[in-house]
């Protein structure tokens, strides 16, 4: 009667193991994808940090969220993310320092930058204005973007499903 009573709290404790297992890998699941998921619903575009030009304000590896506004409204000092290079498919965030609402153009610069840069952006090219950066995510963004990464995170969900589903069935048998 005696390792009955030990196997059952063995079987118990197992299962409260595993279930606060479960239940870590499914928060961690939705703490991961909040951020990255929510925000979208609301009108914000996400993108990751890459470069030092903004530093220290927003470190390499941040996410910005940015919302599309209109290139007049603009203030002198408001960070942006506009398309610039000369294949104008890269994406970059800096400073806005002049807006030439009758050149429809602005002049912008990384704060890291001793210069401004060289080229104007033109108000087409303008995506729009940051309102918040989070530093660190931008290295998970990447990540999860990929079907790779997307694979990872389902399988961690099938994971955490899985031990509370095993640690109900160990608490059950008490």
């Amino acid at each position: 009667m005696g390792t009955e009573i030990i196997e059952k709290k063995k079987r118990s404790w197992l299962g409260t193991l595993c279930g606060g297992f479960g239940l870590a890998l499914l928060l961690l699941v939705i703490l991961l994808c909040i951020p990255l998921t929510v925000p979208r619903l609301f009108g914000y575009q996400l993108y990751s940090i890459i470069s030092g030009s903004m530093e220290p304000a927003i470190p390499v590896g941040s996410v910005v969220y940015a919302r599309q506004t209109s290139p007049q409204e603009i203030a002198v000092g408001e960070v942006i993310v506009f398309y610039g290079g000369h294949d104008s498919t890269t994406i970059i965030t800096h400073r806005a320092v002049e807006n030439h609402q009758e050149e429809q153009e602005l002049l912008t610069k990384g704060d890291a930058n001793a210069q401004n840069d060289v080229l104007p952006i033109a108000y087409g090219n303008v995506i729009g204005r940051v309102e918040l950066s989070i530093p660190l995510l931008g290295y998970l963004l990447p990540l999860l973007a990929n079907m790779s990464g997307k694979i990872y995170l389902a399988g961690i969900l099938g994971a955490g499903v899985l031990f509370r589903i095993l640690g109900n069935r160990l608490k059950d048998q008490d």
